[in-house]
């Protein structure tokens, strides 16, 4: 391997979750923090946000983000049918069934898919600070994978 840092990072990335409101978000906010525009970074669910929802990111999602100083509040959810480019490098699922959607989508490509495991904060229960700190660990482990994965 190369000790050029650089030489290390693909040229686009897309993180996939299930909805697009609440990890993968997450994590592409704290990729593009880190890299900035070095990389091309993005990021998408499965399927639409139900009805009830604007499409923007998850309310306590934003709020963990915000204690970091990240803005989430122009995101708005996205599938892997709307990107405006399906031509990743490297793809990052961080649930199962995304997993299996990247795989699909890079057949026949050059690009790598990376599983994540990552909890879903949106099933913790208690009280909204018992709720908050789900989020806040999910935030935090993205964000030393990440470091891991991307360090310079």
């Amino acid at each position: 391997m190369t000790s050029d840092p650089e030489a290390r990072l693909p040229d686009a990335v897309l993180f996939a979750c299930n909805l697009n409101r609440v990890r993968s978000p997450m994590a592409e906010a704290l990729l593009k923090r880190l890299l900035g525009d070095r990389v091309f970074v993005d990021s998408c669910g499965l399927r639409p946000p139900g009805n009830e929802d604007d499409g923007g990111v998850d309310p306590l999602a934003a709020e963990v983000m915000r204690e970091v100083g990240l803005d989430l509040a122009e995101h708005r959810a996205k599938t892997f049918d709307e990107l405006d480019d399906d031509s990743f490098d490297l793809v990052i699922s961080l649930t199962p069934e995304a997993q299996h959607r990247a795989v699909e989508m890079a057949r026949g490509r050059a690009s790598e898919i990376e599983y994540w495991p990552t909890f879903d904060p949106t099933l913790a229960e208690g009280s909204r600070e018992s709720r908050l700190e789900a989020y806040r660990q999910v935030r935090d482990a993205l964000a030393a994978r990440i470091a891991e994965r991307f360090r310079r």
